[in-house]
């Protein structure tokens, strides 16, 4: 009875050792143990011939590519044209341009030319009225130099009276006739004066002007020694020259 119930175990443990070396197989050699009668009846694989297949695009739009190259240079064209036409208006707008501001220079030299043709007007109004009354104003001078210095003395005889007053008269209607102009802008200058430094004056032309030439010992060439008539200014223009002896030693 021993033996047989010894036998009942081992015949237990080799099962339970069956069992636990068949559950550690892995998984993956079982399925493949058990495809394998499938993977008997797969038949191999046979190389396909390779095809080839070409594009019918261009065929097929042959004939819009055309239009879209005249719509193309249709755009083109009118591109082109624009542009010119832009540049034909940007040349136009530069002459434009060019015209108004010489229009305006032209304009703005007409102010001051006119500004200036009316100052002119209204400074040199009596230049031919005082012209014509130099030689009234010399008239005057020759009255006065007519009467001999020495006559004018007031300490002489009774008899010279009348003459002193009518020189006065003389000197008096000067004065005023040159008062009067010298508001108008007319002056009169001598060069037989002394210049500012105290030296007699030289001569120049646009002042003077020679009527003769004489040699004076201790005076320079150039200076004025004698006065014929005096000189005249209408607002700073010479109106009439003085004429004038000058010295010349050489």
């Amino acid at each position: 009875m021993f033996q047989r119930t010894f036998f009942r175990q081992a015949q237990a443990a080799k099962s339970a050792l069956s069992v636990r070396v068949t559950s550690t197989t892995p998984l993956a050699v079982r399925r493949t143990s058990q495809l394998q009668p499938q993977l008997q009846t797969i038949r191999p694989i046979v190389r396909q011939p390779a095809y080839r297949f070409y594009s019918t695009e261009n065929k097929s739009e042959g004939a819009p590519n055309s239009e879209a190259k005249e719509n193309e240079a249709a755009e083109d064209s009118a591109e082109e044209a624009l542009r010119k036409e832009l540049e034909k208006k940007q040349k136009e707008i530069v002459d434009l341009k060019d015209k108004y501001v010489r229009s305006v220079a032209d304009f703005l030299n007409l102010q001051e030319r006119t500004k200036r043709d009316m100052e002119n007007a209204r400074n040199f109004a009596i230049q031919r009225f005082a012209i014509d009354l130099l030689e009234s104003i010399d008239n005057f001078d020759r009255a006065l130099l007519a009467v001999p210095r020495e006559k004018l003395d007031a300490t002489l005889t009774e008899h010279n009276k009348d003459m002193l007053d009518l020189v006065d008269g003389l000197k008096m209607t000067q004065n005023i006739l040159m008062n009067t102009l010298q508001k108008h802008g007319l002056e009169r200058f001598d060069p037989s004066e002394p210049a500012e430094d105290g030296k007699p004056q030289k001569f120049d032309p646009n002042y003077h002007e020679a009527t003769f030439m004489t040699k004076a010992e201790g005076k320079e060439d150039g200076e004025i020694i004698h006065t014929q008539t005096k000189g005249f200014k209408l607002n700073g223009r010479v109106l009439r020259a003085a004429k004038v002896g000058v010295v010349k030693n050489n």
